[in-house]
C-alpha cells in the first residue's frame, strides 16, 4: 500500500480520481504516469493502482489489486447530535469520530439548538480526510439535519441512549452498554435537550444515561460517548 491514500467512491467503475483528488495528486504531490498509488472507495476496499494519465482535473489509473478492508469494529455505532454554534468544534468532533470509528452521524435540530442549519458538505470532506489519514477504507454516513421528533420515531436495531443533565435516575453509559451491541446515542446542544424532548425520547425507547459527573461541551460529550463504546468493545 502506498503512503498516500486517495478517495474515489466510483473507482471500480471509472478508474478515475475526482477533481479535488486529481489536483492533490498532480499539483501537490507532483505524481507522474507510472507512479504507484492507493485508492479507497470508502465502502471497505483499497485499490493498488498505477497512474496512467496525470491531469489536475481527472487522473486516470489502472487497478492492479483490490484489497478488502472492512471496518475494524464489529458493532454498529450511530451518534445523533445538536451541532455547536462554533462550526470549528463540530468539525473537530467529526474528524475525531471518523478516526476513532463511527458508522453514522446525524445532526439534530432541537428546541435549544444554537445552530439551526448545517451544510454537511464540509463535514463530509473532513470525514474523507480523517478516513484517509487513519488508513481506513470505510467512510461514515453523514445525514442532513433532522428534526429531533422526526428522528426519534425512526426504528433502530440495537440499544438507544439519550445523554442529558437533568437530575433523574440514570446509569453511566459504561454501565448501561454491553459489549458488541449496536448503539444509537443522542447528545444535545449546550443548553441540553428540553425536558419534553428527553421524555419523548424515553417514550420512544431511549434509555437515559450520564457521561460523567462533569458538565461537558457538546463535542466533548459526543467524543466521550464514542470513545466509551470503543473502549468497552476492546476490553
Amino acid at each position: 500500500m502506498a503512503d498516500t491514500i486517495f478517495y474515489s467512491p466510483d473507482i471500480r467503475q471509472t478508474q478515475q480520481l475526482p477533481e479535488q483528488e486529481s489536483q492533490h495528486c498532480v499539483k501537490v504531490l507532483r505524481m507522474k504516469e507510472g507512479d504507484k498509488l492507493t485508492v479507497t472507495d470508502g465502502a471497505g476496499f483499497f485499490y493498488d493502482c498505477t497512474l496512467t494519465h496525470a491531469h489536475h482535473k481527472h487522473c486516470l489509473v489502472e487497478i492492479e489489486r483490490e484489497i478488502s478492508q472492512p471496518k475494524t469494529w464489529n458493532f454498529y455505532l450511530h451518534l445523533a447530535f445538536a451541532p455547536t454554534k462554533n462550526m470549528d468544534r463540530t468539525e473537530w468532533f467529526a474528524e475525531k469520530a471518523t478516526e476513532t470509528g463511527i458508522d453514522r452521524l446525524t445532526p439534530l435540530l432541537c428546541r435549544y439548538s444554537e445552530r439551526k442549519e448545517l451544510k454537511t458538505e464540509r463535514l463530509e470532506k473532513i470525514a474523507v480526510a480523517a478516513m484517509k489519514q487513519s488508513r481506513q477504507a470505510v467512510l461514515p454516513e453523514i445525514d442532513t439535519t433532522m428534526r429531533f421528533h422526526d428522528f426519534i420515531s425512526q426504528p433502530f436495531n440495537g440499544r438507544k441512549f439519550i445523554a442529558h443533565c437533568y437530575p433523574s435516575e440514570k446509569k453511566q453509559l459504561a454501565q448501561a452498554y454491553r459489549k458488541h451491541e449496536n448503539a444509537l446515542i443522542l447528545v444535545g446542544p449546550e443548553g441540553d435537550f428540553s425536558e419534553e424532548e428527553v421524555q419523548a425520547a424515553i417514550d420512544s425507547g431511549f434509555e437515559p444515561i450520564s457521561l460523567g459527573e462533569n458538565r461537558l461541551r457538546t463535542e466533548t460529550a459526543c467524543f466521550a460517548a464514542i470513545h466509551t463504546i470503543h473502549v468497552i468493545n476492546n476490553i
